[in-house]
């Protein structure tokens, strides 16, 4: 999949559209709190294009407002990164920076990764925000989807498939379309939640298989190395009650669709 690709499968109106091209040093003069993170943006991302703007006024979904954030807006950004580029950190800080929640498109050589994150206001500065809760961040062909459950991912990502109740349910419904796409990395099946709650369910799933996974990758690291059997026949046992526990996650996910 191509950025073009999913830009088109979004089926955004022409209204919204922006192509405007954002200068580097609006990062770091508004995202980069230390000296390292000025150089990942200056050394990692080669150009920042500004796709689309979406508005009430422009797709016709009512904004969002609470004690805690608004959500008159949502950016559709472009980041090209280059080689060697720190991507998970780029786009951290580019969700940070920004006061405004985004879906953001981060490309480098043939890899596309689509990230995004809620956010609200930061408590004890004016002005700033903060990640509201955890970003999702889906890298579409690493590995490559099968067939179906890429056509499926490209029909889901429609705007007219989406929540339409407000900006915040809009950004959320693009959301879970990526943790679903993440389930279906697992299950080998692209579904979407029908409900918020089965949404909730299936992102706690997915957190226990990532958890679950890298703790019996870890274990069967250390096994390897393991020189008493003793030790090694404890260490399986354990790995079998992990991979119980990931066969559990991972029904979740079936079922949470």
């Amino acid at each position: 999949m191509t950025v073009q690709d999913l830009i088109a499968a979004l089926e955004l109106p022409a209204s919204c559209r922006v192509d405007q091209r954002i200068p580097k040093k609006l990062l770091v003069e508004n995202g980069a709190p230390t000296a390292a993170d000025k150089r990942n943006i200056t050394e990692g991302i080669e150009e920042i294009q500004w796709v689309f703007s979406l508005k009430s006024s422009t797709i016709g979904v009512p904004e969002y407002r609470d004690e805690s954030r608004e959500y008159l807006e949502i950016a559709v950004l472009h980041i090209a990164l280059r080689q060697g580029a720190k991507a998970a950190r780029i786009a951290e800080l580019t969700h940070r920076a920004v006061p405004y929640p985004i879906l953001l498109l981060l490309t480098i050589d043939d890899k596309l990764i689509v990230s995004m994150a809620h956010i609200r206001w930061a408590q004890n500065e004016a002005g700033k925000v903060v990640l509201d809760g955890e970003s999702v961040a889906v890298a579409l062909n690493e590995p490559t989807p099968a067939p179906e459950v890429f056509s499926a991912l490209l029909q889901a990502l429609s705007i007219t498939r989406q929540p339409r109740e407000n900006l915040r349910a809009l950004y959320q419904g693009w959301l879970d379309t990526l943790t679903a796409c993440q389930a279906a990395k697992i299950t080998g099946v692209f579904a979407q939640s029908a409900t918020a709650e089965q949404a909730s369910i299936r992102r706690t799933a997915l957190q226990d298989c990532q958890r679950l996974e890298a703790e019996a990758a870890r274990l069967r690291n250390v096994a390897a190395k393991e020189k008493q059997l003793a030790r090694r026949v404890e260490m399986n046992i354990e790995l079998q009650r992990l991979q119980r526990e990931i066969e559990t996650a991972t029904r979740q996910l079936t079922h949470s669709g």
